[in-house]
């Protein structure tokens, strides 16, 4: 059985970061602590002391309660995975699908405030949509200039 080289791998996370902006890294270390820690501690612990009629989980801005929410929270997870992976290995199709996602917590941000009671109302949700709004939008910009790859190949003199 072969172990995971610890230094190995630090130097991997540090170099991945050094390609990148630290908005970037920002993103990727939160997408990997959502899907290593914090998802399967919700999916997998929270059942074991909290009664499922008091789960909630948010898409577009509107809370699932209940079992609606516990099945959804693996749909969570995924996406998570997903762009924690895609951010890794620097696949092309990460940065679409990360602004798509995060365009959708920017109009979550906005739903929520505005129709729940612990909301901000207006002013609040478009504070918040903006903020997120601002990051897909960079996400989207940044993943328009190509892979790395590509950046390295465009860069070289002909």
């Amino acid at each position: 059985m072969t172990g995971v080289d610890a230094s190995a791998a630090a130097r991997e996370l540090r170099a991945w970061l050094g390609r990148h902006p630290r908005w970037v890294g920002a993103v990727f270390l939160f997408c990997l602590y959502m899907a290593v820690l914090y998802m399967p501690f919700d999916i997998l612990l929270k059942p074991l002391y909290q009664e499922i009629a008091e789960a909630e989980d948010v898409w577009f801005g509107i809370i699932l309660r209940g079992w609606a929410a516990k099945a959804t929270e693996p749909l969570h997870w995924l996406v998570y995975g997903a762009l924690a992976w895609g951010l890794w290995k620097e696949r092309t199709w990460v940065w679409p699908a990360a602004a798509l996602y995060v365009g959708q917590v920017a109009l979550a941000m906005l739903v929520w405030n505005v129709r729940e009671e612990g909301g901000r109302g207006w002013p609040g949700g478009l504070a918040a949509f903006a903020l997120f709004g601002a990051l897909a939008v960079a996400l989207w910009r940044y993943g328009s200039r190509g892979s790395r790859a590509d950046r390295s190949a465009s860069s070289a003199p002909a």
